[in-house]
Parts: structure tokens; sequence; C-alpha cells
């Protein structure tokens, strides 16, 4: 078995000592970080197409058949509440960045990460025309919105990866 090292930066908080990151760190580890820099990237570019009109649109279906996200409609308006997901996208992107050299970080913005997908995948189950009528409805899914949603289920999956191998303990 390989030995991992880690490097932090400052003192960890009660709890968090042992938390790593895997650019820190050697052999099998390492191999996760093209999951934080891939998630970077689709957090930075969704998190800013929030900020248009389009998207805004775009989501306002997602958002208004949700029962977990529907509220923000009532609360912000379509496009002020594409703007507060936006704002939670960035964050979660520069956690995630963060992250790569502070690993209590990592573990925030890899569990920022996993909620949104865990959102997200609601959506699978709550919005309309997800899955196809004119194949007979489920298992079928829509080559719109179902094919859309269904994509964050491994997005979910390098969530998860990076929060548990940022709570993975060093060996003593």
């Amino acid at each position: 078995m390989k030995e991992f090292h880690s490097h932090t930066i400052g003192t960890a908080p009660e709890g968090f000592h042992g938390t790593i990151v895997a650019e820190r760190n050697f052999g099998s580890m390492s191999i996760l970080a093209s999951l934080r820099w891939s998630l970077v990237v689709i957090f930075v570019w969704f998190g800013c197409m929030k900020f248009t009109g389009y998207e805004a649109q775009g989501i306002a279906p997602l958002i208004a058949n949700s029962p977990v996200m529907s509220w923000m409609h009532k609360l912000f308006g379509i496009e002020g509440a594409s703007w507060a997901i936006g704002v939670l996208e960035l964050s979660t992107a520069a956690a995630l960045t963060v992250g790569a050299f502070v690993p209590l970080l990592s573990a925030l913005g890899a569990t920022m990460s996993t909620a949104t997908y865990l959102i997200t995948l609601t959506f699978f189950i709550s919005t309309p025309g997800v899955f196809e009528p004119s194949l007979g409805g489920f298992p079928a899914i829509s080559a719109g919105t179902g094919q859309f949603i269904l994509k964050d289920l491994v997005l979910l999956a390098a969530s998860v990866t990076l929060l548990l191998a940022s709570r993975a303990r060093l060996p003593k």
C-alpha cells in the first residue's frame, strides 16, 4: 500500500487533522486533481452563465417545478434566483480552487459541489418533460432536459469522491 504525504498550510481545526488534498500528495491520491479542476471549470462556466437572461430563462422551469428550490422565484424573481445560484456556483468554484492548497476548503468545496448535484438530480423527478412520452415514458429520457439532468450523476460521483478523499486519514 502506498504511503500518503500531506502538507497542510497552517494548523487544521480540531477534527480536521489529517485532511488532505489531491494536489499535495503522491501516488493514487494525486490523480484526483483532474476531478477538482474539471469541477472548477464547470462551476465557473455555469456560474458566470447564471448572470445572463438566457440562462435565467433556461433554468426557470427547473426551479419553478423543484420542491427544493421553487421558493427562490418567489423571493428573488427569475433573474434574481439565477444570480443567487450563480453566486453559489462561483463560491463553490472558489472553495474548490483554494482547496487545492488548503485542506479544509477542499472538504468545503467538495461538500458544496455534492450538495449542488444532489439538488439538481431532484429535478429528474420534479421537472415535466424529463421522460419521453413518445417512447413510452419512464425509463426513456428526453434528449434535452432528461439527458441534461442525468449527466449530473457523474458530477455527483466526482464531488463525493473529492469529499471522501479530502477526509481520508493519513497512516500513522
